[in-house]
């Protein structure tokens, strides 16, 4: 019930309210008015949507590949006995207990074109700035899913390998025949989080191009921002907050259908 209660208050009527506020008039002043449809078809008619859904659509691709192939690799990795793989991985993890912010403000720092490390202008270019905010945001993330991965991979029977080598199989046969296909429902998992996480991606955004060059890295969510905290059309942007929560949940839901995840059943006595 204490669970329930608290994803009911925070994200449940948060939902419902923006939802009822992509209906109306509202510039954060006074009482919001009813608008109908009129968000909403504003919203479709707007070419920033196309603009900002596509370059969505793409960082979450980039973000998810980036992502999933180091986090799997470093996964593995970390599920060795080890104790030097301990310290590592304990290291490694880090990066996600920063905030998106402190990490987004020492990453601006460091590409500045003048200061930094880098001498050129990154953030200035279209590619530039893509990229910088896939590997920020991989920076920070990759260490959670290397977690679950590294939980993941520790799950896998030893006596898969141990009949593997008797086999003859080597390292590489072993990690393409015996690893990955055993951490598919993880990596469904990891892939939801990555996907939904990508879609939501805001103050690195924010913080290291602010949308540009020009409008080139203006996703959905700093879209939103802008309507609501530029703009001060707190209707319009709750239309595309909306939009933003039906697309995130129709995504997840398409992943775990065709990953076959929801029919998933435990293999290992007693789960």
């Amino acid at each position: 019930m204490p669970g329930v209660l608290f994803f009911a208050f925070f994200a449940l009527a948060p939902m419902v309210l923006a939802c009822y506020l992509s209906f109306t008039t509202w510039n954060g002043l006074g009482d919001p008015r009813p608008a109908g449809l009129a968000n909403w078809r504003k919203l479709l008619g707007d070419d920033r949507l196309t603009q900002s859904l596509t370059v969505t659509v793409w960082l979450t691709l980039a973000s998810w590949a980036f992502q999933t192939v180091v986090a799997v690799l470093l996964g593995v990795w970390a599920a060795g006995r080890q104790r030097n793989r301990a310290v590592l991985s304990a290291v490694f993890f880090v990066p996600f207990l920063l905030s998106s912010t402190a990490i987004s403000l020492l990453y601006y720092a460091l590409l500045d074109p003048n200061f930094g490390i880098v001498r050129k202008d990154t953030l200035g270019s279209t590619g530039g700035a893509f990229w910088a905010i896939v590997f920020v945001g991989g920076w920070q993330f990759i260490p959670f899913h290397t977690l679950i991965y590294q939980g993941g991979a520790r799950q896998i029977p030893e006596v898969l390998y141990q009949a593997a080598a008797i086999d003859g199989a080597g390292r590489y046969r072993r990690f393409f025949s015996i690893t990955l296909p055993q951490l598919r429902n993880v990596a469904t998992t990891s892939g939801v989080l990555m996907v939904v996480g990508s879609l939501t991606y805001f103050e690195t955004v924010l913080i290291l191009t602010q949308g540009g060059p020009g409008t080139d890295t203006a996703i959905l969510p700093y879209l939103m921002y802008e309507a609501g905290f530029k703009s001060y059309d707190f209707g319009y942007a709750s239309a595309v907050a909306t939009f933003l929560v039906v697309a995130a949940t129709a995504l997840s839901l398409l992943l775990v259908r065709l990953s076959g995840f929801g029919t998933m059943r435990s293999t290992r006595e007693g789960m």
